[in-house]
């Protein structure tokens, strides 16, 4: 390989489109709890915003998890093996994957797959000038949706194996996570490794605080939603007229987000109108929270073998490392 040029490929793009997200966004603004899917929430801003608040005092699950990485990187790199192709899903800014990439044995070949178009090509770029013998191919797609890895003819992998960290899995309800880890188990192939972020339950003073965060940025991230949907499907959304809640579901045992109408009011999307009285709430995300041995039995459903689990002092978060059977 030429060590000085970047071998960065071009961009497979399967983004979704413009349809996806009204249908997506009429449908769910027609149910009786309103919501909207998350995967909408990581436009280009709401992408920086989501980078942002990862920086937060508050928002330990980025801090522990790279804490975790750094401490257990050779380990996780030898369950891995040498030679490796990684795909990660939802690779954001590209931050936990340098510290994989720099304890894996010669990686052949990485995947980013990314729903923000925008994100994933600066990401990629900025990783190809850090990795020049590392052969990148993005792909811009909806990853909880089936899809096609680029064929690298000219590499051929040892080992293969999926990245998620971030504890993003926790977005899905249980039987959603259930469906994408049996995806991701068909996409990657048998003997293939996940290594996968995982949020613990614990106290909750601690979880309220990581999504109600003093400087704002989680509320600003949340009302980017209706910022998009004003922008990208001719809607009338008032910011002003919506406040962010984040709360804490002991049944579920997830933190849910919530946009909060201020007053009773229409918004207009299109030809489409829909009433919010004073209270009512748009579910935009949730955060499910594990525990170990739960998580182990969710992965063996979607045909993986745990394999490894590492944890903080505090098991405030776990990274697992699955076997797919």
């Amino acid at each position: 390989m030429n060590s000085t040029a970047p071998l960065l490929e071009t961009l497979q793009d399967m983004e979704p489109a413009r349809d996806d997200f009204l249908g997506s966004v009429v449908e769910g603004l027609n149910a009786p709890q309103k919501h909207l899917h998350c995967k909408f929430l990581y436009d280009e801003e709401g992408s920086h915003l989501f980078d942002d608040i990862c920086e937060l005092p508050e928002y330990y699950p980025t801090r522990t998890e790279i804490g975790i990485l750094e401490s257990h990187a050779p380990d996780i790199a030898s369950v891995i093996g040498p030679r490796a192709q990684i795909v990660e899903f939802g690779s954001g800014a590209g931050i936990k994957i340098r510290l994989l990439l720099s304890a894996l044995t010669d990686p052949v070949a990485y995947m980013p797959v990314e729903i923000s178009r925008e994100h994933l090509l600066a990401a990629s770029a900025n990783l190809a000038s850090d990795f020049p013998a590392l052969r990148i191919a993005p792909v811009c797609a909806d990853y909880t949706q089936p899809f096609t890895l680029p064929d690298l003819e000219s590499e051929t992998p040892a080992n293969i194996a999926g990245f998620f960290p971030g504890s993003t899995i926790g977005n899905f309800t249980r039987d959603e996570a259930v469906k994408f880890l049996a995806l991701t188990r068909r996409l990657l192939g048998r003997d293939a490794t996940m290594i996968i972020g995982i949020d613990l339950v614990k106290d909750i003073d601690t979880l309220r605080a990581a999504y109600n965060d003093t400087k704002g940025v989680t509320a600003a991230f949340n009302l980017n939603f209706l910022k998009r949907i004003n922008r990208e499907l001719d809607a009338d959304f008032d910011l002003a007229a919506f406040e962010h809640d984040a709360r804490w579901n002991p049944e579920l045992e997830r933190i849910e987000m919530h946009l909060v109408s201020k007053t009773d009011q229409t918004v207009t999307i299109g030809e489409n109108r829909f009433a919010f009285r004073k209270g009512e709430t748009i579910h935009t995300e949730s955060s499910h929270k594990y525990r170990i041995k739960g998580f182990r039995a969710l992965a063996r459903e979607a045909g993986y073998e745990p394999e490894r689990v590492w944890t903080d002092e505090r098991n405030y978060f776990s990274v697992h490392a699955l076997r797919a059977v």
